[in-house]
């Protein structure tokens, strides 16, 4: 099954809690309804499934420990059909459910208890990101001379479009692989601290054990490397950061 996302002119984000936590479900669904979000909470997986029925939300916000099937099931099922941005919550808050989180294809990771507040952060940066930024065509006093996609190896990125092309096929990337990319190809040939990338994609400061942008990087290797183990494009530069090489070079 493959999910669709509603399109709508209203700027109310819609988003969908999933978490077991009758009390919290209804203290985000007032909070963020309150902060301008249209919120759906549902209890398990099944429910998710026919909430998402109805359209895909701009964001999720899953707990990890739910009863029958866990958050991580269903982010990695919510990940083959959809690139919906995903925040796990987990009540352990330990740093493995958080890598695997991330490897699974989540966004962003908050451990319980948080303040609500900064899950409102969060959520808005999550969809900032997704949201892709394209000017109609008929709008009067749009610019006639729009700039040409960006291009590395046999890829195109369309900004506008917020999407990735191979050879004119379109390579499936989630919102936080694209944001990477895009930081990337804004940035060539330059190197790049996991701390300036942080500050770059989520405009917070990064904890000294956060891993997320590691494995972001990972993921998106498997994406454009012809080999991940040996990358041409995103390369590692020991004890600095990462280095985006357009020209795909070897060294």
């Amino acid at each position: 099954m493959r999910y669709t996302r509603l399109m709508t002119s209203s700027p109310i984000e819609r988003v969908l809690v999933v978490d077991d936590d009758p009390a919290l479900r209804e203290l985000l669904a007032d909070y963020l309804t309150a902060n301008g979000m249209t919120v759906e909470a549902v209890e398990d997986g099944a429910a998710m499934r026919r909430a998402l029925l109805a359209g895909m939300p701009g964001a999720i916000v899953l707990d990890l420990m739910l009863p029958g099937e866990d958050g991580l099931s269903l982010a990695r099922e919510l990940r083959t059909h959809s690139d919906v941005p995903i925040l796990i919550l987990s009540a352990r808050g330990e740093e493995i459910d958080r890598v695997i989180g991330l490897e699974v294809g989540a966004d962003d990771y908050l451990a319980k208890p948080f303040g609500p507040r900064e899950l409102l952060a969060r959520l808005r940066a999550l969809l900032r990101r997704s949201r892709a930024v394209a000017i109609p065509p008929n709008i009067p006093n749009a610019p006639q001379t729009p700039s040409l996609p960006p291009r590395f190896g046999p890829f195109q990125l369309d900004l506008a479009a917020h999407r990735l092309l191979r050879d004119g096929i379109e390579v499936r990337l989630t919102s936080a692989e694209f944001d990477l990319l895009r930081v990337f190809v804004e940035c060539p040939n330059r190197v790049l601290s996991r701390d300036a990338l942080v500050t770059r994609l989520k405009g917070y400061d990064r904890d000294p054990f956060d891993r997320s942008i590691d494995i972001r990087v990972t993921r998106l290797r498997r994406k454009i490397e012809i080999d991940p183990a040996a990358p041409a494009f995103v390369r590692t530069i020991r004890g600095e950061g990462y280095l985006f090489n357009p020209r795909g070079e070897q060294t």
